[in-house]
């Protein structure tokens, strides 16, 4: 059995949840859960070097979303380095031109996936987690989006796929039903032991700010989910971020 977490971290927050004041939250937060790989949003330089010092028994695949080396956010994806063989990785942009830095029809800024294939060194098992930040306005590019992250997964040639991500949309959206049009599910819908919870970003008030915006995909035919859960909890009595994170277990067929 496998772990896979998402989580968007919040470029830098607020008063009362500035960046400084959250950053130990987070590494607190994904050491408790220890997945095997996860997935980040709004990870700007200095959240990935933190987060680089202070989890060392993780590598990233990952570049800004800027221009393709450290400027602007990431959507990186931290895997166990002693657990897992990383191969096949890279990132394309949810543009025309997907293999420049480069915005894409009518998103209002600059979007960006990353993927990378993970061999089990030990049991030779494989799977290519795929993570995203979509648009969070641009309704044509959040449908393209999905549409690219499914051929893209397709690409791997029956590989189980999994796919992390802040989408911007809701279930019964455009993007989120081409998400699950082909072969990928949401673990949330088709987990063994699912959360009903009902918000992933709360924005520090998730008694008044209900929204499941944040998902994690799954190919159905190669990836059994066996439980789901929104981390729905405060880490030394504060929030790590405006959206709590979500995990699965799951499992290869």
């Amino acid at each position: 059995m496998y772990r896979i977490l998402s989580t968007n971290l919040l470029c830098w927050g607020p008063e009362n949840h500035d960046i400084d004041d959250r950053k130990p939250l987070v590494v607190k937060m994904i050491k408790k859960y220890k997945p095997d790989s996860f997935g980040v949003q709004e990870a700007h330089i200095e959240w990935m070097q933190y987060l680089w010092d202070n989890l060392p028994e993780y590598d990233y695949v990952g570049v800004g979303r800027e221009d393709g080396k450290q400027k602007g956010e990431y959507a990186a994806v931290f895997y166990l380095k002693d657990k897992f063989t990383a191969s096949d990785s890279g990132n394309f942009w949810i543009s025309e031109t997907p293999d420049v830095p480069s915005k894409g029809w009518d998103a209002a800024c600059i979007r960006i996936a990353t993927y990378v294939k993970l061999t089990d060194k030990v049991t030779g098992e494989s799977y290519v987690h795929f993570n995203t930040h979509l648009d969070h306005v641009g309704r044509e590019a959040q449908v393209n989006g999905a549409k690219m992250i499914q051929e893209k997964g397709a690409s791997f040639g029956g590989v189980p796929v999994l796919c992390t991500g802040d989408f911007n949309v809701e279930q019964g959206s455009d993007c989120y039903e081409t998400m699950v049009s082909k072969n990928l599910a949401d673990a949330r819908m088709i987990a063994e032991n699912s959360d009903d919870y009902d918000t992933t970003y709360h924005a520090f008030k998730p008694d008044e700010v209900k929204c499941i915006i944040d998902f994690i995909f799954v190919d159905e035919a190669t990836v059994k989910p066996v439980n789901f859960k929104v981390i729905n909890e405060l880490v030394d009595n504060q929030y790590y971020s405006d959206h709590f994170a979500i995990y699965s277990d799951f499992e290869l067929k």
